[in-house]
């Protein structure tokens, strides 16, 4: 029997939980964001914009950028800032573009391992997820109107 992966928690607040260059922890997503970043982008995008952008139209305009001009690095840095502000984690280990322009694949790696182990499933998406922590909550029962004392 296999014994179930612990969760790691967050670190102290501002930390990481995992490194920049812990890609090989995660080897799924590490193989998806080497051969399309841009999927692993979509998905991080649309769940820091918290399903305002979807993860394919974020997956396109990454493309596009990173495809054709090769500055994908410039948008996702952005996601970056909006993740550590949301999360208020710290700079680490230098600037937002700067960690996307040197170490772009690994950025999307730690971005989205954060936002698993901080309990997000990666593959459903924004409205997937809440709909999965909504699940429990029932609401009460109507009482019906009839005799009572």
């Amino acid at each position: 029997m296999q014994k179930p992966k612990a969760q790691m928690q967050p670190r102290a607040v501002g930390q990481w939980t995992t490194g920049l260059w812990d890609c090989f922890s995660d080897l799924g997503n590490c193989c998806l964001t080497c051969f399309c970043p841009c999927i692993t982008f979509g998905r991080i995008a649309e769940i820091v914009d918290k399903g305002n952008t979807s993860c394919a139209a974020a997956c396109a305009v990454h493309a596009l950028i990173g495809y054709w001009t090769g500055c994908g690095w410039i948008f996702s840095c952005f996601y970056r800032s909006k993740m550590r502000k949301e999360y208020m984690l710290k700079k680490s280990p230098c600037g937002d573009c700067l960690v996307h322009f040197f170490c772009g694949l690994c950025a999307l790696c730690q971005e989205h391992r954060e936002l698993h182990i901080r309990g997000y499933d990666m593959s459903l998406g924004w409205k997937g997820n809440m709909q999965k922590q909504n699940r429990g909550v029932t609401t009460a029962p109507k009482p019906e109107r009839g005799m009572s004392r």
